[in-house]
């Protein structure tokens, strides 16, 4: 089986362009919203790219490529929608994306809420999941509902605890800060802070995380936390649905 690196690259303000690299020097990138520092570290690299997966269409994520396109023959992978023009294969929940040549394969998951076409996609311990769940916090509700948007995490929590958490903007350090307010006695959460703020001082990434970290600090994924739900008491009963306790710490990190 082919082996792979993992490689965030930086682009405009905050945004990670994840590049898949081969021992055999093929590639895949996800989400490329700009193509000038993404073209320059394939071609110090010398790699062959093969393919770009798209999670939707907003243009930090979608921006450079055409631009890349001028450069590379690659296959186009994206959600069904008529605002990703640059398509060359359309995915739906639970498809396939074979990469050719590579042996590196993933499945797509619908995960509406940030926008309604969303997908992330799943496979050799990664998940590319975009603005849907990003390290400690996730996307805003763009074009969704606080139901379907818990209900996409739902789907991310469920996969397994040690896949790498592959999102698409640098907002850690911000979101430990928020999540603390509301469970300053998580002592995982604590420690991951520290973490953060060490990689950032550093001029590390903090991501990727992995799904435990977030499972264990995330208040998105930790809507039956009691002392989230504690923090929550002048806002919401103590029975609030996790739907409502959700609604409740998004609308609160909207206006962080």
């Amino acid at each position: 089986m082919e082996t792979f690196s993992l490689h965030p690259i930086r682009v405009l303000r905050d945004n990670y362009v994840w590049l898949v690299a081969t021992t055999a020097g093929d590639a895949v990138l996800v989400d490329p919203g700009e193509a000038g520092p993404v073209l320059a570290v394939l071609r110090e690299r010398r790699l062959r790219l093969r393919s770009i997966l798209l999670t939707h269409h907003h243009p930090d994520h979608i921006g450079g490529v055409a631009g890349i396109l001028e450069e590379f023959d690659a296959q186009v992978f994206a959600p069904r929608d008529p605002r990703i023009t640059c398509a060359t294969r359309q995915v739906d929940d639970a498809g396939r994306v074979g990469i050719a040549g590579t042996g590196l394969e993933f499945t797509a998951i619908h995960v509406p809420g940030h926008t309604s076409s969303h997908v992330a996609y799943f496979g050799r311990g990664l998940l590319f999941c975009g603005d849907t769940l990003f390290s400690v916090g996730c996307g805003r509700l763009f074009e969704g509902t606080p139901e379907q948007m818990l209900n996409s995490l739902d789907k991310l929590a469920a996969l397994a605890a040690d896949t790498k958490v592959c999102c698409g903007h640098e907002y850690t350090e911000s979101n430990c800060a928020f999540a603390l307010g509301l469970e300053p006695g998580n002592r995982k959460l604590q420690q991951r802070a520290v973490q953060v703020r060490q990689l950032r001082t550093a001029g590390h990434p903090s991501v990727p995380s992995t799904l435990a970290d977030e499972l264990d600090c995330n208040p998105f994924l930790r809507t039956d936390s009691a002392e989230i739900r504690a923090s929550l008491s002048r806002h919401l009963p103590a029975d609030a649905s996790r739907v409502e306790v959700f609604a409740a710490v998004r609308a609160l990190k909207d206006a962080f």
